[in-house]
């Protein structure tokens, strides 16, 4: 019985189904190897054509004025690099996409292509970081240099500034798709406590002590506009007096003959 069963064991078609399976498995992995070659050395290549256009159009200057430059100075990379390094690696996941392709659908390759989908939400959401905060540090300096002489400058240009960057995270978030059940409630409870503390505080039993306040906040900062105002008339009126062109006086000697004006004046 046992000799029947060997018998009728066909080894011949088994190795011929191992075989073409082997056949048709290494032009796939050659194209594999292929593709990543050929996506690394495209990878490099858009690397340092992106530097080069992206310093010439003066990509470090926007740093510099978005703050991103003061906070990158003990890294390895400035914010060019650091963006020719994540169109790099972008550049290297796509290839390796069209590698999996190669063997069919496979788990690699889905989670891969939703990567690769969600790189550009990613990309527009640290746009959208860098632009508010270059906008938030130009207000910053703008209300900074417009309240340099009083007092509560300082606080009311941070304010500004960190309002500004919350909202621009907050959207940045809600592009990129994350945390998008968290963010936006808290933006909602954050905007509807401030509003019930004003409606509550303001209109309600707390209006005699808010009146009071507004007073005393109202008196101080006409003292500071009135300061500033007098300090400003100082300088310009100083600036003016120091500006003022001197009078030429014309001295007459014994030889020397007054001129016509002079001489006038002492016939009159």
């Amino acid at each position: 019985m046992a000799q029947q069963l060997a018998l009728s064991v066909d080894f011949g078609s088994g190795f011929t189904e191992a075989w073409s399976k082997i056949a048709k498995v290494i032009p796939q992995f050659i194209a594999f190897l292929a593709i990543l070659v050929v996506g690394w050395f495209v990878a490099k290549a858009i690397a340092k054509i992106l530097d080069r256009v992206l310093r010439r159009v003066g990509s470090e200057r926007v740093a510099e004025r978005s703050g991103v430059a003061a906070h990158l100075q003990g890294s390895k990379y400035d914010m060019t690099g650091i963006i020719c390094k994540v169109v790099y690696y972008i550049v290297l996941l796509m290839a390796l996409q069209l590698a999996f392709g190669v063997f069919g659908s496979n788990p690699i390759s889905t989670m891969i292509h939703s990567i690769v989908a969600w790189l550009p939400r990613g990309i527009v959401a640290v746009v959208i970081v860098v632009v508010a905060m270059a906008i938030a540090n130009a207000v910053r300096d703008i209300v900074g240099n417009a309240l340099s002489g009083a007092s509560y400058g300082r606080t009311v240009s941070t304010l500004v500034w960190a309002f500004i960057v919350g909202l621009g995270v907050i959207a940045a978030l809600g592009q990129a798709g994350i945390a998008t059940s968290i963010t936006g409630p808290v933006l909602i409870a954050a905007l509807a406590t401030i509003a019930g503390v004003l409606v509550v505080g303001v209109g309600g039993g707390l209006i005699i002590p808010m009146r009071q306040r507004w007073e005393r906040w109202l008196d101080g900062a006409e003292r500071e506009t009135a300061r500033l105002r007098g300090t400003a008339y100082q300088a310009g009126r100083s600036d003016a007096l120091s500006n003022q062109p001197v009078r030429p006086t014309t001295q007459t000697g014994p030889g020397t003959p007054p001129a016509p004006g002079i001489e006038g004046d002492q016939n009159r």
